[in-house]
This record gives structure tokens, sequence and C-alpha cells, in this order.
């Protein structure tokens, strides 16, 4: 049986799901990748075992993506038009994709990307019923500018291990961060990052620890400590996952 590599984009809003990565069997149906792989699987008429979507990264449960980027190698047979149609029949409202087309054999979504963008959105204010699940209710008194002042201190490539959940890791926790902009809005603060890659809830703790900056909890000069430290304790908490959006995946 003769195999094609789809590449595609997805949106999602990540509210009703455990994030990303499928998990077991019978948690399959509650994850992104799981809903799209049975997706697929049903309309080339395999088992979703058979079925590997790809993407550029794992988002965690309750985080959105505007545009996540993903891959799948299916049997020939059918246009990418008439993919992406069944898929969105049949996928739950809160999932899309989009932009499907057929790529080489050896394109993989996560090692060929090169830098992802997320944004984070706050509310100052009670958000609109339709923004509640997309942006985080955040009554505070904050000081804007040396959250942004402090925001430029994790530009460039750090130990980013104390900004991070992971317990013990062999892989590197070394990233580089290439811009970090907080834009105040209408009704609060957006952050975007763009970087080479992030690690487990490292833009949600990065956010927590400029609140905290913002509250006067911590200064510029304690960021370069919790660097030092490489302890996650001494960083900010986590912000919660429902204002964290997948934005963009730049390759």
């Amino acid at each position: 049986m003769e195999f094609v590599n789809l590449r595609f984009s997805i949106e999602y809003e990540g509210t009703r799901y455990l994030g990303w990565q499928r998990l077991g069997e019978k948690q399959r149906e509650r994850t992104i990748q799981g809903k799209i792989e049975q997706v697929l699987a049903r309309l080339f008429a395999l088992n979703p075992e058979e079925v590997s979507v790809i993407a550029s990264g794992r988002t965690d449960a309750g985080v959105h993506a505007k545009e996540q980027v993903a891959n799948v190698h299916l049997p020939s047979g059918k246009s990418p038009q008439e993919i992406e149609e069944y898929c969105n029949q049949y996928l739950p409202e809160d999932i899309r994709i989009f932009h499907a087309h057929f790529v080489e054999e050896l394109f993989h979504s996560r090692f060929h990307a090169k830098t992802k963008e997320y944004h984070y959105e706050i509310s100052l204010q009670k958000p609109s019923v339709f923004h509640r699940n997309v942006t985080w209710y955040c009554p505070m008194q904050l000081d804007i500018e040396k959250m942004k002042e402090s925001s430029q201190y994790f530009l460039g490539e750090h130990d980013f291990i104390a900004f991070s959940s992971l317990k013990k890791t062999k892989k590197s926790t070394i990233r580089r961060i290439d811009r970090i902009e907080i834009q105040e809005t209408e009704s609060g603060l957006l952050f975007r990052f763009v970087g080479n890659g992030f690690l487990q809830n490292m833009i949600r703790i990065l956010v927590g620890t400029l609140i905290e900056v913002g509250e006067g909890k911590k200064t510029k000069e304690d960021i370069i400590s919790i660097f030092q430290s490489k302890t996650r304790q001494k960083a900010g908490f986590l912000a919660p996952a429902k204002g964290l959006t997948l934005y963009k995946v730049y390759y």
C-alpha cells in the first residue's frame, strides 16, 4: 500500500481536553490527538492504533491552539480537501483542521519546527462569557512597566529548569527565547512569547513570575538568582492553563 505524508494546521479550544497527547485507550477521546486519529481511522477504514498524528509539540490540559501544525502518513487515494472536509464534518466543534496539503515523506512537524509563538491573555476585569475559557481573570494592581522591564531578563539562551514543572530529565533544559512582549489591551494584558522551544509549563510559570514582579513580590534581580538556583520553588506560581494559546509555529 502506498502512503502519503499529509501536513495540516489545527485550531482547538482545549477546555474539555486532557491536552494534545493521546493517552491510554480509555482516555483517547479526551485528547486532541486521539480525537483526530479516530476520525482519520474511520475515513480510511483503519484501527486508531494504525494512525499516528505527529504535532509540532504537546499542549497541556486546558491549553488552546490557534495554529498547531501536524503531519500524518496515510494511505494514498484521497485528496487533502477530501480529508479536511471529512475531518471537519466529524470532529467536535472545538477542533478544526485547515491548510491540509501533501508534503515530502521526510517532513516532520516537530523536528523541523524552528520557532513557536505562544500568547497568554489576562483580563483585569471580569471577562465576557464568550472569552471566559480563553483568558485568565486576574483582578490585581500590577506595575506593568516593571513587568515589561523584567521580562527582558528571560531573553536569550538559558537553562530554564527553574521555570518548568520537570522533575528529572536527561534531556537538555536549555531553551532560547527571542522575543517577549507585554501589550496592554482594552480589558487586560496580552503576553507574546517567541522562542525555539518551551519546557513543560514554562510559559505559565514565566507569566506567574512576571505577575509577582507586577505585584511587588519579586524584582528583576530575583530572576537572575532564580536562574542560578535551578530550583522551581523559587520561581513564580503556575498561571492557569486557560489563558495560554499556541499561536503559530514557524518552519
